[in-house]
């Protein structure tokens, strides 16, 4: 069975990597219909179910970000309406023995644009990095946690209160009033006119 913790860091990173290869391909021109929305959200959290079973570094999260990406940008461009499979692969695979200053059938270019390149590029690394620290704070969390989980378990009764010893232990106990030392009582009637006893 599957932690709610590991549930939960799935989900976000699924969230994230839907959101912004959503956004990144509406803002690029494209369209996303609803069913492929529906095709990537499981697709990305099986992936990221797997992986969130202890810390990622940056390290492990902008790969894996990336080739989401990449992926998710695939499955947008050969699910959009107006575009064919042979044209989106045709745009986004790099032909390198096309001549110089020939261009393809209504293209200007073969592959996808420097701009569109570094504009994903920019947004996966900032997004990586994001998750990273955010995955960092999380883990940093969860160890502070578990050193205060551990400490009450070690010592579980709460320390008893006991009153601080007489410094002459030998002078005894002068029993208290009832009214307190500094008390004024000047209430009631005054003292002439209370019948005598």
């Amino acid at each position: 069975m599957t932690s709610p913790l590991r549930l939960a860091r799935a989900a976000a990173f699924t969230a994230v990597c839907l959101g912004l290869g959503v956004v990144a391909h509406l803002v690029g021109g494209g369209e996303v219909a609803p069913g492929t929305l529906a095709l990537g959200l499981p697709a990305v959290f099986a992936v990221a179910l797997p992986l969130s079973g202890r810390e990622r570094t940056l390290r492990a999260i902008l790969p894996l970000l990336a080739a989401l990406q990449v992926a998710l940008h695939v499955l947008f461009a050969l699910s959009s309406p107006s575009s064919s499979a042979v044209h989106v692969l045709a745009q986004h695979v790099l032909v390198e023995h096309v001549p110089t200053g020939h261009a393809m059938a209504g293209h200007a270019h073969a592959g996808p644009g420097f701009g569109m390149l570094a504009g994903h590029g920019w947004a996966v690394v900032l997004t990586a990095l994001w998750l990273a620290r955010g995955e960092a704070a999380l883990w940093a969390l969860l160890r502070r946690l578990a050193v205060r989980l551990t400490r009450i378990a070690a010592d579980p009764a709460p320390p008893v209160f006991t009153p601080p010893a007489s410094p002459h232990p030998d002078e005894p106990c002068l029993p208290r009033s009832v009214a307190p030392r500094h008390c004024v009582t000047r209430r009631g009637p005054p003292r002439l006119l209370q019948p005598s006893t």
